[in-house]
């Protein structure tokens, strides 16, 4: 990466060619799973810079984007808990940052669309009276119901073995 120097600040300016591989490899990989690759570019980029935060006008110079294509990437990517929002006092730009957990976070907001979506099937419910539409409505609210209990085991489990010591030998075992 390439950083300039003004005062005592040092601005990134550029990706190097390393860094440029890892944000399309992400990318891709965040393709394969039916999601938008410029979703992929973004978090790869704000995981991966040792930057605190980034404006959106900087994700698109850095990734030689469109700002529009970054604001729809970053309002989805926050919608499901991979960016957070971070204002600077005084700014009206938009930054963003992830988490040093992030994978942890999106686990915890994915218990609200659980919730979201557990609340529009009994919705549902409440509209149908024949047999085949109630029990498809029915056991996907049952689903929901256990799926927002598991993740809440899933994130405990989780966070034990994220803060467990590298040297611990239960590391080499998935829960």
């Amino acid at each position: 990466m390439t950083t300039e120097q003004t005062g005592d600040d040092a601005r990134l300016t550029e990706l190097d060619d390393a860094t440029w591989s890892f944000v399309e490899d992400f990318a891709t990989s965040w393709v394969s799973t039916n999601n938008s690759r410029m979703d992929g570019r973004v978090l790869a980029l704000l995981i991966i810079v040792d930057e605190p935060y980034l404006s959106s006008a900087r994700i698109a110079e850095l990734l030689r984007a469109s700002t529009g294509a970054v604001s729809t990437a970053t309002r989805s990517l926050v919608s499901v808990g991979f960016l957070k929002r971070h204002t600077v006092p005084g700014d009206r730009s938009h930054y963003f940052r992830v988490e040093d957990d992030v994978w942890g976070n999106f686990l915890s907001g994915e218990r609200e669309y659980l919730r979201r979506m557990k609340a529009t099937v009994l919705g549902g419910l409440s509209l149908v009276e024949a047999s085949g539409p109630r029990t498809r409505l029915r056991n996907a609210e049952r689903y929901m119901t256990w799926l927002e209990g598991y993740h809440r085991k899933m994130l405990a489990d989780w966070e034990a073995f994220r803060d467990a010591p590298d040297d611990d030998s239960t590391k080499d075992e998935t829960p």
